[in-house]
């Protein structure tokens, strides 16, 4: 696991950063194809690798077990061959995607005799902190080759046997394809480096990302001397308006918990006006309990349904990250609002209503990254729209909000173009 309390000095961290700093100056003047071609050279090596990488996976698998490892965890941990082929299509995906960067765009600010444009180009160096999740590495390190950033990798205890051969093999693809040294770097448990080692190098980081339990998220945004993107998994409300469809309520929390192995969307909290049928909602749970659902309820629903388990006050505006479900009453969509402000994990609520006024209040009330109206929130991270692929998703308004995508790895730079009069 994560080591939250150590804080000595590692060198190895320094020398990984330095490394990932000298060949992210290379890297950012590489040419689209190059970066593309790269990231298809590490899909091919990592599905020849399958057999080693799954062989390394049921070692961290047994070790894990062994420590009781929570249940959860051993889930984001265990890799299967569907599970490492929809990771090799994804970086396939990645390197046929057009050049994100160096893309030409206007810019607002305009000097009298000259031409400004901004363009988008490399962070630098990105260092990703995650828990378990040993396939979610590879893509991040494909997202930052694509990006032109260089990776600092800092995995869990739990996944170190899993980390270390990906890593090798993603590290030898790169290197293969003519790209610099270092533009893959991975700090290992051996290393004896704490998150702390790693989030404090911010003379050669420019960018955190942490991925895992809230803790770890915490630990990481607590810590970082370096910009970090917060990132965020579960806790997501739905607001059951008096018009809404049962049936809309149950397929929108069902699909949303679809998303594996990681739910970030998963809604977990259902807000429910007071007007809603009784017959509605034990219709509802059982068929939610039906599909493995447990149902929790506040302290007023276990007064009318004493079957139900009551929700604890922490648990409000926790995750999770389970098939657990905990519903509550209240009077009116504006303090089903103000309840999904205060308590939600802020990055995607959702409602259920035939009201467009009361959908367009939602929308602009609720201050998440995003709002789904009478849809599922269902986080996909290679959707089979549109032309990127998605790490996760932010709740913090600053470096970048909402979906983590190509461009939210990347900076904008203003050029100024003058003719040489003064």
């Amino acid at each position: 696991m994560m080591n939250v309390d150590a804080f000595d000095d590692c060198p190895e961290a320094t020398k990984s950063a330095k490394r990932a700093y000298a060949a992210s100056l290379k890297l950012g003047s590489a040419n689209g194809a190059d970066r593309s071609n790269a990231v298809l050279a590490m899909a091919q090596a990592l599905e020849f690798a399958f057999d080693d990488i799954l062989e390394a996976n049921t070692l961290d698998l047994e070790a894990s077990r062994e420590m009781a490892v929570p249940e959860l965890v051993l889930e984001w941990l265990k890799l299967t061959p569907q599970r490492l082929q929809m990771t090799v299509e994804i970086l396939q995906q990645l390197g046929e995607l057009s050049d994100p960067l160096r893309r030409v765009r206007n810019a607002d600010y305009q000097r009298t005799d000259c031409q400004t444009y901004t363009q988008l180009l490399p962070l630098g160096v990105i260092a990703f902190i995650h828990e378990a999740f040993p396939d979610l590495a590879a893509i991040v390190a494909g997202l930052c080759i694509k990006t032109g950033n260089c990776i600092v990798l800092k995995g869990s205890t739990e996944a170190s046997n899993s980390n270390a051969v990906i890593a090798d093999v993603l590290q030898t693809a790169v290197a293969e394809s003519g790209l610099p040294v270092g533009c893959i770097e991975m700090v290992s448990a051996e290393h004896c480096a704490s998150v702390r080692d790693i989030v404090t190098q911010d003379q050669y980081l420019n960018l955190v990302i942490p991925y895992g339990r809230a803790s770890l998220v915490q630990q990481v945004m607590r810590q970082s001397t370096a910009p970090a993107l917060k990132s965020a998994m579960g806790n997501c409300y739905l607001y059951w308006s008096p018009n809404g469809s049962l049936d809309m309520v149950r397929w929108m929390i069902i699909d949303s918990h679809q998303s594996e192995p990681d739910p970030v969307n998963a809604i977990e909290k259902i807000l429910i006006h007071r007007q809603t049928m009784p017959s509605s909602l034990m219709t509802l749970w059982k068929s939610l309990q039906e599909k493995g659902f447990k149902i929790k309820g506040d302290a007023e629903l276990i007064e009318s349904f004493p079957q139900l388990q009551l929700v604890k006050d922490g648990d409000w505006g926790s995750a999770y990250l389970n098939k657990t479900l905990a519903f509550k009453l209240v009077d009116s969509l504006e303090e089903g609002i103000n309840w999904i402000n205060r308590y939600s994990s802020g990055h995607a609520d959702c409602i259920v209503t035939d009201s467009y006024q009361e959908s367009r209040q939602f929308a602009l009330g609720v201050n998440s990254a995003s709002s789904f109206i009478n849809a599922s929130p269902r986080f996909i991270r290679n959707p089979s729209r549109g032309d990127s692929i998605f790490l996760g998703m932010s709740n913090q308004k600053g470096h970048r909000r909402g979906l983590i995508s190509l461009e939210s790895l990347t900076t904008v730079k203003h050029i100024v173009q003058g003719n040489g009069r003064f």
